[in-house]
């Protein structure tokens, strides 16, 4: 789900009744920065936050990942399986309240977040989670709507407590080294709803590996392609 209005039950509703209108809202394609980016994320396990209907799980298992897609809304989340299927790919769905939701811990080689947007002091509490989720050497890519999206009529919400900057990414991921850092402007075009000029933050963050044989970013480890 693109949570882009909390997790309260009645809110979930609205996303249930969304995807229930059959569209891919946000499209069957991954999310750009998603794309470019997978290749950071280590063999194994990835957890896609809010997947919503599929769109970025499913690609990530067409590269091999064992992807594990958490969303509140069950609707949403059969649109994910059903893409799977059309595309011969698996994919394990876990219907949650992010709020509820346990990642368990060190046990994520990859955790993908994207446009889930949470209340802030919600925001915090479920990316501490996930800072304590990733396995070491992990890696967390997200892409979120900043403040700046205010200006913007081209999707996300419209309360600027569910929409993040830069630096409280920084904060709320302590613990995690910036491997790539961007906030500015971009043009989103993904689906019904996300369509034109936008204001984003962009993060991929490595989570140490105290291993020093286990080797860091760029430097020949065995990332997937």
């Amino acid at each position: 789900m693109n949570q882009e209005k909390g997790t309260e039950t009645g809110k979930m509703q609205i996303w249930d009744e969304r995807y229930g209108s059959g569209e891919h809202v946000y499209g069957r394609e991954p999310n750009e920065f998603l794309a470019a980016m997978a290749s950071q994320i280590p063999r194994g396990r990835v957890l896609s936050l809010a997947e919503g209907q599929g769109r970025n799980g499913v690609y990530l298992a067409g590269l091999g990942y064992e992807v594990t897609a958490v969303d509140s809304s069950a609707v949403g989340l059969r649109m994910a399986r059903e893409l799977a299927v059309e595309r011969g790919v698996p994919l394990a769905t876990i219907v949650a309240d992010l709020a509820d939701y346990d990642p368990g811990e060190a046990c994520w080689e990859g955790i993908v977040s994207i446009f889930c947007h949470l209340p802030s002091a919600l925001r915090r509490s479920v990316l501490a989670k996930m800072v304590r989720a990733l396995a070491p050497g992990g890696v967390l890519l997200l892409e979120a709507y900043t403040p700046a999206q205010l200006q913007f009529d081209t999707g996300g919400p419209r309360d600027a407590d569910l929409l993040a900057s830069l630096a409280d990414l920084r904060e709320d991921l302590s613990g995690l080294t910036l491997v790539h850092a961007f906030q500015g402007e971009r043009s989103v075009i993904e689906g019904l709803l996300h369509r034109g000029r936008a204001a984003v933050v962009q993060v991929v963050a490595l989570k140490p590996n105290p291993d020093p044989d286990a080797g860091l970013l760029g430097d020949g480890a065995d990332r997937r392609a």
